[in-house]
């Protein structure tokens, strides 16, 4: 059960419309590291994790996802409302307008759609807690390559915000991977586990 704000968690104020901009944006919606998958593997993986300060935060983690997905629809529609018929044509914004208008679908920026494969959710703590780390960089890196072509301070600005988040995503899921491992027991059936690596004796 979640409680939900009418406010977005950081404001979005964008007054100039760039749909070149958007399709860069997007990516961060449902491109391979965006929002949707994140919020997807974390509150999906919540269920088979068997400590219970991890299910914790894969559950809060994997809710605030969900509020970086509304900041991220937020900035999409911003830089693509009232658009001319000439800004569509010469943004290059054509193909995603004649499939979608300027609605929020969830693709890539290179315009793959978003497939759950991109994410994963094992079953195994370690596992997932290794791909929530990398899922946390992999973010990182894409928030990092918008600031290196997208200019426009108000754009920049929310951008940066998200961006400061996946850095301390990684540190907690950092935190809980090694609580995980200072807990590792023969009941506890992970890698590097001595307990369950070892080969028995044959008779």
């Amino acid at each position: 059960m979640w409680r939900y704000e009418k406010r977005l968690q950081y404001p979005v104020n964008i007054k100039t419309p760039n749909p070149k901009i958007a399709q860069y944006i997007m990516s961060q919606y449902g491109g391979p590291d965006g929002e949707i998958g994140a919020s997807m593997r974390y509150l999906s993986q919540r269920y088979t994790m068997p400590y219970k300060m991890q299910k914790g935060l894969l559950t809060d983690i994997g809710t605030e996802e969900l509020a970086h997905m509304e900041m991220i629809a937020a900035i999409v529609q911003q830089l693509t409302r009232n658009l001319t018929p000439a800004q569509i044509e010469s943004s290059g914004f054509g193909p995603y307008y004649i499939d979608h208008t300027t609605a929020i679908w969830p693709q890539a920026a290179g315009g793959i759609p978003f497939n759950a494969c991109e994410f994963q959710s094992k079953g195994d703590a370690i596992t997932d807690l290794y791909e929530d780390m990398a899922a946390e960089q992999k973010a990182r890196t894409t928030y990092d390559n918008i600031l290196r072509v997208v200019k426009d301070p108000e754009v920049c600005d929310p951008i940066r915000f998200l961006r400061e988040r996946e850095i301390v995503h990684f540190q907690r899921f950092g935190e809980a991977l090694r609580n995980v491992q200072d807990h590792l027991s023969s009941r506890n059936f992970y890698t590097f586990n001595p307990e369950f690596d070892k080969v028995k004796a044959k008779g």
